[in-house]
């Protein structure tokens, strides 16, 4: 019977061992488990980020099509898109910040200048818009001035280190507003932007931009990504002035809502 009780003794805590290390190991793969699920959770989460950071709207390059925005300069290189084919393409790009037709051609002139007499609450000012460099964008320009779309509206930024313009075209005055479609870009490889230069505003995509405009009020080192489709001829002297008294810094970086405020009372055009 001895004999008998050592090998039912020695069976029991050879079951016990058993049984513990099953616990043990149990234990194990559900700590396991948990660190793969909180794992994921993480992943997940920061793929969301990614791609709200990604896809979420914005001032500078956080802009989508139809809510234009000059990028400061990360270097001088030469655009990676070739400037749209004539004729027009006007691409629908959702609601409007005020309703508008688009240009009633797809085959504007080509050449001769329109004069735009622009008037704002810092003063007059003249902008010459030159068809031969960009028909598509003049046509477009001079549709939105004769629905009276930039009646009434805010320059919004103003950009007084890393960049120097001062920008305009949103009636919202968030710079998140346009017409409501696209125009194709129309860019100079070889273009630089002078004080006095008018460039069209756009997104980091190509062909997205549509009313947002910049004025170049010092010779700036903006990479040709960017429409030149006219100059200031008369009254710079408003946008030095503005520019003069800085931003809000919005943005950073001497970026932001222009402190002395500016708003386009009125555009028309002859020509």
């Amino acid at each position: 019977m001895a004999g008998t009780d050592k090998q039912r003794e020695a069976a029991r805590r050879q079951l016990q061992k058993k049984l513990e290390q099953r616990q043990l190991d149990e234990a194990k793969r559900r700590r396991t488990t948990l660190i793969a699920s909180v794992g994921s959770t993480i992943a997940v989460v920061v793929i969301v980020i990614v791609l709200i950071a990604t896809l979420g709207g914005n001032d500078s390059t956080k802009k989508a099509a139809g809510t234009s925005t000059p990028t400061a300069p990360a270097s001088s290189t030469a655009p990676t898109t070739a400037a749209a084919s004539y004729p027009c393409t006007w691409t629908s790009t959702g609601s409007a910040s005020r309703k508008v037709n688009v240009p009633a051609t797809t085959t504007p002139p080509k050449t001769g200048t329109a004069v735009v007499t622009v008037q704002t609450t810092q003063g007059q000012m003249t902008f010459t818009l030159d068809r031969s460099k960009a028909p598509c964008t003049v046509a477009s320009f001079l549709s939105l001035v004769s629905q009276k779309f930039y009646s009434n509206t805010p320059c919004h930024r103003v950009n007084t280190t890393s960049i120097f313009v001062l920008q305009c075209g949103d009636p919202t005055g968030t710079g998140m507003g346009g017409p409501g479609y696209s125009i194709p870009d129309e860019f100079d490889p070889n273009g630089k932007y002078t004080a006095g230069t008018l460039a069209m505003a756009k997104a980091t995509a190509p062909n997205t931009g549509g009313s947002q405009f910049f004025i170049v009020y010092k010779d700036d080192p903006l990479p040709p990504d960017y429409t030149i489709f006219g100059r200031v001829t008369a009254g710079l002297d408003v946008v030095t002035k503005v520019a003069a008294k800085g931003s809000d810094n919005a943005n950073g970086d001497g970026d932001g809502h222009p402190k002395l405020p500016i708003t386009i009372t009125s555009m028309t055009a002859a020509g």
